[in-house]
């Protein structure tokens, strides 16, 4: 049972990749976010897998979408478009051979200011560092900590209501990973065949988020940028594999 699920998530990993990928090129000025949901039903499909956060009750999409402000949930509606100068964030998963898979990229559309690009170019070497710990007896803190520490220092703010989590049999699973050293963390200790979805969830002000009248989406509380890193990863003797 081990074998075959850790090949459905490596294999599944890789066509979330692809998925990831194609939805950032495909992104275009003016494209309303559920042309971007719509294209990932199809890149989805045409992996033979299917969508993840279906499944969640009460949500109905493929795609979390969000811009600017906007950190996570975000619902994929007709009405917000891509604009010039945006800063997006698509947040996707698939269920391949009954194992779920999660991933997030957050991009640029148009020309931004430098600090814009070191913005996101921290938020990727923040996940980075993070994955890099979740080594076989390691520990979620030692993971939320080089997180927290590499965005902190360049003068960011990690968000402490929502954190990654544990995936495969189902899209959320213990352990919970938050973007902030834990102390009660120090506990988790990884072990070898685990899957887990590092996230790197931050803000360019105040990382406190309050949620929209919609239910779902949350974005920061003082308006200012949103990002968001997420790979799911797979535990290895060898260290941390990335599958998406």
């Amino acid at each position: 049972m081990e074998s075959k699920r850790i090949i459905a998530m490596t294999v599944g990993g890789a066509k979330l990749r692809r998925v990831k990928h194609a939805l950032v090129d495909f992104t275009e000025l003016g494209m309303s976010f559920a042309t971007l949901e719509a294209e990932a039903q199809r890149l989805i499909k045409a992996e033979n897998a299917v969508p993840s956060f279906s499944t969640v009750p009460g949500y109905d999409w493929a795609t979390c979408i969000m811009k600017n402000d906007e950190m996570c949930h975000g619902i994929p509606t007709e009405a917000k478009k891509v604009a010039a100068g945006d800063v997006i964030t698509i947040d996707v998963g698939l269920i391949n051979d009954g194992y779920h898979l999660d991933t997030t990229t957050t991009f640029t559309v148009g020309d931004v200011p430098a600090v814009t690009t070191e913005f996101l170019n921290t938020g990727k070497r923040s996940l980075q560092k993070a994955i890099n710990k979740a080594q076989v007896g390691g520990t979620v803190y030692e993971v939320s900590s080089a997180m927290q520490r590499v965005v902190e220092r360049a003068g960011f703010s990690a968000v402490y209501q929502l954190t990654g989590h544990g995936v495969g049999e189902e899209l959320h699973m213990d352990p919970e990973i938050p973007c902030i050293a834990v102390r009660a963390t120090k506990k988790y200790v990884f072990h070898e065949g685990q899957t887990v979805a590092i996230e790197i969830m931050y803000a360019a002000g105040d990382a406190r988020l309050i949620e929209d009248m919609d239910g779902w989406t949350y974005r920061t509380a003082d308006g200012s940028l949103a990002g968001m890193f997420e790979e799911t990863v797979l535990i290895t003797k060898n260290g941390p594999q990335v599958l998406t």
